[in-house]
């Protein structure tokens, strides 16, 4: 099977693999902070536990970080999720790698496409199993579990296997404990609480671009999800080349990007452009971290909306580390952010995990 023949991100995957989708703008490294980019583990595509560059992943999509700063994976076509400590020590932690939608302890579980991956307070992971269309947990032990999705495509509110999904997405969770996912092709945000009752948060259930309260508004492929300490929800509208908040109330706006614009220019709100954002994460202090896949760079977002490039450049790709305006990516996928402020990168082409070390 090939990139391009993968349901979740076709854009994505035509944008990646090619220089076309690129456009003329600014996207120059003007945040106050500066950062390192460094290869934690893999570089080779394949399936192989190990340490550094030893480790093979296969299109690595959603990352999350825990506490203690282990690296959580969605190893997509491996249909595992690998885990990798801060030496850089690669691992499977759940999944048996052949697809599959079985519940168990790690590797005799399966998944089929596991793309985002979110982590709580007491460290269980939350996994969109995209092509069985099912949200699943994992606990600190290993233990795997259906929290939601009954793995009929659909978009079905409703308690825990009641419910359905459209190949979600993105995924993140509150401080309370409460799941929200990109139901992409349902064009909606979903709830789960922790009993497991799923509900619509936002969207309409057709795609748009419109704001307002829960299912007023509409969003055009919702792909990455994230949740801020206060409760609000990031989005980044794919389809829209937008980044979207919605209130703990669902009121939805734009925070930054110009809508049906592909473009690579930083700025504030609506006078910055993305190429493709893919997933995204939040800091401790409200700050957003977007990866811009079609452009091949990591952008940040202020909580006022002021959108900077921190790391990469839309004029070239590839695999070098060092210095944010000097590390190329080649199309950078899932992010995650620890506490220290050092923010995690899956990049899918290039098939590794590359940490940027804030200085």
């Amino acid at each position: 099977m090939t990139l391009r023949k993968t349901q979740f991100v076709l854009s994505l995957a035509a944008c990646a693999l090619s220089f076309s989708c690129k456009k003329s703008g600014s996207s120059a490294l003007t945040e106050s902070n500066s950062y390192v980019v460094s290869t934690l583990a893999g570089g080779t595509t394949g399936l192989a536990n190990g340490t550094g560059t030893a480790a093979k992943f296969d299109n690595p999509l959603g990352v999350a970080v825990d506490n203690s700063g282990n690296v959580y994976v969605a190893d997509y076509f491996n249909c595992e999720i690998r885990k990798v400590t801060p030496a850089g020590v690669v691992t499977t932690f759940a999944g048996s790698g052949s697809p599959g939608a079985a519940d168990g302890n790690d590797t005799a579980a399966s998944f089929n496409g596991p793309v985002g991956i979110a982590i709580d307070q007491q460290g269980n992971l939350y996994v969109s199993d995209q092509n069985n269309h099912k949200i699943r947990k994992i606990t600190p032990a290993g233990v795997v579990s259906t929290l939601a999705g009954n793995g009929k495509a659909a978009s079905v509110d409703g308690a825990d296997t009641a419910a359905s999904f459209i190949q979600p997405d993105g995924i993140g969770v509150d401080g309370s404990g409460n799941v929200y996912v990109a139901d992409r092709k349902g064009f909606k945000i979903r709830k789960i609480t922790p009993a497991g009752l799923v509900t619509t948060f936002a969207g309409s259930g057709s795609s748009g671009s419109a704001g307002g309260t829960g299912t007023a508004a509409s969003f055009d492929l919702p792909t990455g999800l994230c949740v801020d300490g206060s409760g609000n929800v990031y989005v980044t509208d794919d389809g829209d080349y937008l980044i979207r908040k919605i209130t703990p109330a669902g009121a939805v706006s734009t925070l930054a990007g110009n809508i049906g614009v592909s473009d690579t220019t930083d700025g504030m709100g609506t006078a910055a452009t993305f190429g493709l954002p893919y997933m995204i994460a939040a800091d401790r202090n409200g700050y957003l971290y977007v990866t811009d896949a079609s452009n091949a760079t990591v952008r940040k977002v202020s909580p006022a909306g002021l959108v900077t490039t921190i790391a990469g450049s839309n004029e070239n790709q590839g695999t070098t580390d060092g210095p944010g305006n000097i590390a190329l990516f080649q199309s950078p996928s899932g992010v995650a952010v620890d506490g220290n402020g050092d923010v995690y990168v899956s990049d899918l082409v290039n098939a590794n995990i590359r940490k940027l070390t804030q200085q």
